[in-house]
């Protein structure tokens, strides 16, 4: 914004003196083409004042209506985060009272809960600090106890639906 006042002083300077030379060159009988030249000049430059001062009343009038819809989007985000938030948490919910339905043991429940982030089972090995070979055969226990034939059937049984 300090751009534009600086061409609005600008301007107006060139305007007072425009006029300032416009009045000395009247009073030493100047010639009329001269004075008319000066005297454009003198309008050219008042009006590109005027076009900047309206331009900068337009530029403010259009920031307060996008910061007022700025303003509406963030409270819309934060909402539908909060919505998701809700979501998901009641969504992890029926997860854990379907596994405990399955009667799966707690280390079974934090290996599906893994698998279902995608997790592949060297990470999940390290994350439970424990053996890849342990995560596979709770996995393979978490299977069987699930009815089904793998980690893709176990992770499209909760994630089908969602699709």
């Amino acid at each position: 914004m300090r751009k534009e006042y600086l061409f609005i002083g600008l301007l107006l300077l060139i305007s007072i003196a425009g006029l300032i030379d416009v009045i000395s060159d009247y009073s030493q009988n100047a010639s009329t083409s001269h004075l008319l030249f000066e005297s454009a000049l003198i309008l050219l430059s008042l009006a590109g004042t005027i076009f900047l001062v309206i331009e900068i009343f337009r530029h403010r009038r259009n920031n307060q209506v996008l910061e007022g819809r700025l303003e509406v989007a963030k409270m819309d985000l934060l909402v539908t985060r909060s919505r998701l938030k809700q979501a998901g948490e009641a969504y992890r919910q029926l997860i854990y009272d379907q596994l405990k339905a399955w009667e799966v043991s707690d280390s079974e429940r934090e290996v599906a809960m893994l698998l279902l982030k995608g997790l592949s089972f060297k990470e999940i090995a390290e994350i439970r600090q424990t053996q890849e070979k342990t995560v596979r055969q709770q996995a393979s226990a978490l299977y069987k106890k699930a009815g089904v034939a793998g980690r893709h059937e176990f992770s499209a049984y909760f994630f089908e639906d969602l699709l």
